[in-house]
Order: C-alpha cells, then structure tokens, then sequence
C-alpha cells in the first residue's frame, strides 16, 4: 500500500512532486514582511547591536516554547513554566551561594525536571485536566520561590556565573543565543528523531488508540511534562544570569506568552501535530513584535495588550486551522 508521497501517478507511471501548500509559506513570509515594515519604521532595527539584542530577547521565549510544544503535542499545556522558572532560579542561586555555580545550575535542571514530570505523574495516572494541574503547580512553585527568598530579589549572584552565562560571546554569539539554539535542536532530535517523540505524537492525536497499540500513555504524558520543566529550568540558568538576579516573580507572563508563539507557529491546541520550525515562527514573530514596539517607544502596559491580542489570535486561528483540515 502505497502513502501519499510514495503514490505513483496512474497515467504516467511517475511519481509525482510532492503538493506545496501555501499554507508553509504564510508565516515565512508575514515574518518576512514584518521584518520590512519594522525596518522601514525604524531603520536601526537591522542593526547588528539590535539583531543581537532582539536574539537575546528571543533566547528564554525560545526555550520554554520548545518545552510547551511537548505538552500541547501531547494534548495539554503547562500555565506552570514561568513560576517553575522562578522557583528554579531562586533556588539555583542559593545553592550557588554557598556551593559553587555548577551545584547552583543542577539544582535549576533538576527542579524544573521533578517538578515537570511530577505533574505529569498526576496527569497521566490519575487522568486529570492538565489546565488544573500545571495550574496548581504554578501557585506552588510561585508560593515556594516567594517563601526562600523572603519575597524580594537575590542580587548575589556569583559574577563569574553572570559574566560567562549572561555576556560572553562565542564567535560572536552571545552564550544565551547558544543555550537556546542548542535546546531547540534538541527539542527537534527528541521530537522528530525518536520513539518517544513518535509516541508524544500519538497520545496526542488519540491517547484512547495509542494506549491500545501498546504505549503507555501516562508515561509518555510524564515524560512530555518533564521536558517541559526541564526548559523551564534551562529558562532559569538563562534569564537568571542575564539580568544578574534570581526574581521570586521572574518573566510571570513567559508561560502564556510561550503557549502563543507554539499555537501562533501553527502546533494544533488540540494536540498530535506541530513541529519544532513552528514553535521557531510563532516565537520569532512574539520577539520581533515586542522588539518593535520597544524600538518605538510604546509602553510596556501596550506591548502586554499586544501580546493578549496575540494570544486570542492565535486561539482562533487554530480553531480556523483545524476547520481547513477537517474540510
């Protein structure tokens, strides 16, 4: 039985080029055309100092949206992140205080791991509303993160730690850039190039027909919310050293910001389809977005209306979206 790109044409005997659908382009090209009005509104934005700016900028969004896009895949999202990050940086910056930077940057991973997956313990086994769950998990890592820091900032934060990880380049590129290209590529091995990844896909299209075929579901459910809290952990050792302090409310609206740049990219809210290149879309048009307004001059209380504008936007383009394939 042959598949749609394998189908040979019955007239010819020859395969047929493969369909491309307009609908690939169209966020390529919005980018694209937003780039021009952008630069033609202000010229300085193809400068280098603010390519630069606008990629370090990107860098925490990038990675979160990475690790939001496993949980939306496998039909869920995490309204956790942002607090999982706060919670990971203050603890991460503790630990460095009296143990050293590395310690400090285990603890961040780890607590972005176990929280992550402890969430997906109870939403797999126990067949919970993932908006319930990553909702409580979120007013616990936010309560926690409050509680060890007294409910203030921790400026002292080791500066060989803010130096290397916040302002050092490589070639060029500033190491936060690197962080985040790096976890997107890994997010696109584990998604594209794995069991798991195939598995993720599958609880998400159907999670009654995987659980048949043998997948164990909520397994696979605990390990698209460890993911998920691993880049939230990343989040921290990045956000942390870039603005030289551990923030008991750090980013707080990064999570909802994150679901809308994967939904935007085209990932269906409804789980089982999406790819990482969406994710790298829908986060590049939220950066270059708020990179613009900055540029010229609008406040911040516009750029977050722009940003939930955004978000209801994104909502009903999926539903859109959806009824296209349906049809």
């Amino acid at each position: 039985m042959s598949t749609p790109d394998t189908a040979i044409n019955d007239k010819t005997g020859r395969r047929p080029w493969r369909r491309l659908r307009l609908s690939e382009f169209t966020l390529p090209i919005f980018i694209v055309l937003m780039a021009a009005v952008a630069g033609f509104i202000e010229p300085k934005f193809f400068s280098q100092s603010n390519i630069m700016n606008l990629l370090r900028q990107m860098s925490p969004l990038m990675i979160l949206a990475v690790g939001q896009a496993f949980a939306i895949i496998s039909r869920g999202l995490d309204l956790s992140m942002a607090s999982v990050l706060s919670l990971a940086g203050v603890a991460g910056v503790l630990v460095m205080q009296t143990h050293g930077v590395m310690p400090g940057i285990a603890v961040m991973l780890i607590i972005g791991l176990v929280t992550g997956a402890f969430s997906g313990v109870i939403i797999g086994f126990f067949q919970t509303s993932p908006l319930i769950v990553t909702l409580g998990m979120m007013s616990i890592a936010q309560a926690l993160a409050l509680i060890f820091s007294g409910g203030v900032p921790i400026y002292s934060v080791p500066e060989a730690y803010v130096e290397l990880v916040g302002y050092t380049r490589v070639l060029g590129v500033p190491v936060i850039v690197i962080i985040a290209v790096a976890t997107t590529l890994a997010g696109w091995v584990l998604l594209s190039r794995t069991v798991f990844g195939r598995y993720v896909y599958a609880v998400g299209s159907n999670p009654s027909a995987a659980l048949k075929t043998g997948i164990r579901v909520p397994w696979v459910q605990v390990g698209a919310y460890a993911v998920s809290g691993l880049t939230a952990g990343v989040g921290a050792i990045v956000l942390t050293a870039w603005i030289g302090a551990a923030q008991p409310v750090a980013a707080p609206t990064l999570a909802l910001e994150a679901i809308a740049a994967v939904v935007l990219g085209g990932v269906a809210l409804t789980g089982g389809s999406g790819r990482i290149i969406h994710v790298i879309y829908g986060v590049i048009i939220l950066g270059m977005l708020s990179n613009a307004l900055n540029m010229i001059g609008v406040s911040d209380y516009y750029q977050t209306l722009a940003v939930g504008i955004v978000i209801i936007m994104a909502v009903i383009l999926d539903r859109f979206r959806r009824r296209a394939a349906l049809s």
